[in-house]
C-alpha cells in the first residue's frame, strides 16, 4: 500500500508541479503581483494534474464526462493538499515570491515546497486509497 501511495502520489506531483511551475514562470516573468501569480499557478496545476489522469481513462474507451468524473475522484484532495503546503511554504520563505526566475532562492524554495508537498500528501493518498478513494478509482482504467 505505501508503494502504491507514493506512485499515485508521484504521478500526481508530476502534473501538479507542471501546472505550478509554469504558473509561477509566467506570472513572475510578467511582473504580477504574488497573489494573481499563485492564483495562476493554482488553476494550472488543476489543469495538468487532471490532465495526466484524463488522458489514459480516455484511452481505456471511457467517455469524456466519466473521466473527468474519475479524474476529480482520484486528484482532487491530493492536488488540494500539495497546493496548501506548496504554496504556504513558499509565502513563508523570505523573498520567495520575488525572487526573480533567475535567482537560485527561488528555485531552491520551490524544490523544498514541492518535496514538502510530496511528503504530506503521501498519506493522504494512503488513506483513500486504502477507503478505496482517490487513485484507487483510476487503477481499474489502467491497462
Amino acid at each position: 500500500m505505501n508503494r502504491l501511495a507514493i506512485s499515485a502520489t508521484a504521478h500526481c506531483l508530476t502534473g501538479y508541479a507542471i501546472g505550478e511551475v509554469l504558473g509561477l514562470i509566467i506570472g513572475i516573468a510578467l511582473g504580477w503581483s504574488t497573489v494573481p501569480t499563485i492564483v495562476l499557478a493554482v488553476a494550472l496545476a488543476f489543469v495538468f494534474g487532471y490532465s495526466l489522469t484524463i488522458v489514459p481513462v480516455l484511452r481505456s474507451g471511457l467517455a469524456v464526462g466519466a473521466a473527468l468524473g474519475v479524474a476529480l475522484a482520484a486528484d482532487t484532495l491530493s492536488i488540494t493538499v500539495m497546493e496548501i503546503v506548496d504554496n504556504a511554504i513558499m509565502l513563508l520563505i523570505p523573498g520567495a515570491m520575488g525572487a526573480g526566475l533567475t535567482w537560485w532562492v527561488f528555485w531552491a524554495s520551490l524544490a523544498v515546497a514541492l518535496a514538502v508537498a510530496f511528503a504530506v500528501t503521501v498519506p493522504v493518498n494512503r488513506a483513500l486509497m486504502r477507503r478505496g478513494k482517490g487513485h484507487a478509482v483510476v487503477h481499474q482504467y489502467h491497462h
